[in-house]
This record gives C-alpha cells, sequence and structure tokens, in this order.
C-alpha cells in the first residue's frame, strides 16, 4: 500500500479532476482507518500538491450545505514525476 499522500496524487492522476471529497471516497477503502484520513488532511495534501506544481485548480463550486469545493488535475510536468516515482 502506498503511503497516503502518494495515494492521493496516484488517485487524482486515474481519476482526472478531483475534489477532497471524492479523493476520501475513491481512498475509503484503504486508508480509512489511518490516522491521516481526514478531509483537512486531504485538503492540505493537495494544496501542496499544487504549491509543488504537481497539482493544478480546474474549478470550483458549493456542494449541498454551501461549502466550497476545490477541484484539482496533474500538471503536465506533476504526469511526468507522479508516474516516474510512484506509478501509474
Amino acid at each position: 500500500m502506498l503511503p497516503f499522500n502518494y495515494a492521493i496524487l496516484r488517485f487524482v492522476l486515474r481519476h482526472g479532476p478531483s475534489d477532497a471529497d471524492a479523493v476520501m471516497a475513491g481512498l475509503a477503502d484503504d486508508y480509512r482507518r489511518f490516522r491521516q484520513f481526514r478531509k483537512k488532511a486531504v485538503v492540505e495534501a493537495l494544496m501542496t500538491a499544487r504549491a509543488n506544481g504537481l497539482l493544478e485548480e480546474t474549478h470550483f463550486d458549493l456542494d449541498d450545505a454551501g461549502d466550497l469545493r476545490v477541484f484539482y488535475q496533474v500538471t503536465e510536468s506533476g504526469r511526468r514525476m507522479i508516474t516516474r516515482y510512484i506509478g501509474g
């Protein structure tokens, strides 16, 4: 099993534009028992990957509760790095 942050990057690589809720839903079976498996930690991981040039924001919207959702996709250079170091 991959480290949680790597799994987040691989998920976005494989599934395209994703927000924190989609990532959590997609990784729940394998990672729900991890201490880091909280929305705040997933949002921080996505934002860190964006700051490091691996992800970029694609669009924003509001969920049913009126909370902001930010969607991310892998950049071209991020795709090369993720595929090379984590695997596709």
